[in-house]
C-alpha cells in the first residue's frame, strides 16, 4: 500500500513537471548563430545603432536572450544598450524596451549573450533588435554576418538605413506566451 502511494505521488510529480515544461516552449528567432566566415564593421559612434529585423511570430512571445558573435579589436570594452522596436516593414516604430539594458563587448573575439528575461519584453509580428553604442570608441569591430539573410539595419545621422545583402548574426531566444 505504501509503495502504491509513492508510485502515485511520483506519477503526479512527473505529470506536473511535464505540464510546466510544455508551457516553457522556446525558439530561436533572427539569424543563425555562427562565427561567420564573413564579417562587417560598423562606426563606433555614440548613438549609432546596428540591428536586424526578426519575425517574433503571430502569437506573443517574451524575449529571453540576445546572442551574437563579434571581434572587438579596440583597446576598450564597447558599452552598448539593447533596443527592440516594433517594425512595420518599412521603418522601426516604438521601442518596446522600457528600462535601459546595458552590456559591453570585451576586447577580442566573443560570443555575447545579454539576458533580456528580467525586462519582460513582449512582442509579436516583426521587430527590429538593435544595439546602440553608448560612447565614441577608437578601434574596430567585426560582427559575424550571413549573406542574403534579410540585411542589416543601422541608425546613423538621425535616420535608419539598410544594408540589403548581409545581415549580422543577431538572434534572440524567445518563450511562447499563452494568448
Amino acid at each position: 500500500m505504501k509503495k502504491l502511494k509513492y508510485a502515485i505521488a511520483a506519477a503526479l510529480l512527473m505529470i506536473t513537471i511535464s505540464a510546466v515544461q510544455a508551457q516553457e516552449k522556446t525558439k530561436l528567432i533572427g539569424n543563425k548563430p555562427r562565427s561567420g566566415s564573413a564579417n562587417s564593421s560598423f562606426d563606433l559612434v555614440k548613438g549609432y545603432q546596428i540591428g536586424i529585423k526578426m519575425s517574433a511570430g503571430h502569437k506573443p512571445v517574451q524575449l529571453l536572450k540576445l546572442n551574437f558573435d563579434v571581434d572587438n579589436q579596440s583597446k576598450d570594452s564597447l558599452k552598448f544598450k539593447v533596443n527592440v522596436y516594433d517594425f512595420n516593414d518599412v521603418t522601426p516604430g516604438e521601442n518596446l524596451v522600457k528600462q535601459d539594458i546595458v552590456s559591453a563587448i570585451p576586447t577580442g573575439k566573443n560570443r555575447v549573450t545579454v539576458n533580456l528575461e528580467p525586462y519582460n519584453i513582449k512582442a509579436k509580428g516583426h521587430i527590429l533588435v538593435a544595439i546602440e553604442w553608448l560612447n565614441n570608441y577608437n578601434g574596430d569591430n567585426h560582427f559575424a554576418i550571413g549573406l542574403f539573410n534579410g540585411g542589416t539595419y543601422y541608425f546613423k545621422d538621425n535616420h535608419w538605413k539598410k544594408i540589403a545583402v548581409a545581415g549580422v548574426d543577431f538572434n534572440v531566444l524567445v518563450r511562447k506566451l499563452k494568448g
